[in-house]
């Protein structure tokens, strides 16, 4: 008899709160493609459109917010 798991398999995210802000933070520069910005974090384009549903308003946007200093991501 065949034994199928319980939940399908699916690949654990690389996507984490700090590299999301990161991104968030470095869209608005016009100088900072989106493709740059996932090779300098170490991700793809698409994980950047698939886990910033707002990407297109934060390029368009020219301006990033504010960080605090606990919200800034880890060296």
């Amino acid at each position: 008899m065949l034994c199928l798991p319980a939940q399908p398999y699916s690949r654990p995210t690389v996507v984490t709160p700090e590299l999301l802000r990161a991104a968030r933070d470095m869209l608005p520069n016009p100088n900072n493609s989106i493709t740059s910005i996932a090779k300098l974090l170490g991700v793809s384009a698409g994980t950047l459109h698939n886990h910033i549903p707002d990407l297109r308003k934060l390029r368009e946007g020219g301006h990033a917010r504010e960080l605090t200093n606990d919200q800034r991501p880890s060296a």
